[in-house]
């Protein structure tokens, strides 16, 4: 199974309900709900203390706007990275969000996700 083989309508089926729900848990700062979807190499890589400290320290990791469009998805090898537009409820101007996508263990999972 390979997510690079699915049509950019499925891959988006998939990709902007995740990414609601990571922007909905970093504004909450529910560090347990936002890595829930994480790939196992993911989960174990992030730090829960420097997770914590960012939803914390930072205005845009808990003001961002449910308002996020997909600029388009990237495939390449047995991922796919979805782009989108993102902005913040307090702070002016737009973001590049990446949600990057994969399968294990037969589930879709997060692979990476970032925000700059």
């Amino acid at each position: 199974m390979n997510i690079i083989d699915d049509s950019d309508e499925e891959i988006l089926a998939i990709a902007t309900p995740l990414w609601r729900d990571l922007v909905k848990n970093s504004n909450e700062g529910r560090y347990g709900e936002f890595v829930k979807n994480f790939s196992g190499p993911l989960a174990l890589a992030m730090n829960q203390v420097e997770a914590g400290r960012q939803f914390a320290n930072s205005e845009l990791a808990r003001n961002l706007s449910e308002d996020a469009d997909c600029l388009g998805i990237i495939r390449r090898g047995e991922h796919v990275t979805v782009v989108y537009r993102q902005r913040s409820t307090k702070r002016g101007g737009e973001w590049l969000g990446r949600l990057v996508l994969g399968y294990e263990n037969g589930k879709v999972r997060i692979f990476g996700a970032s925000i700059f």
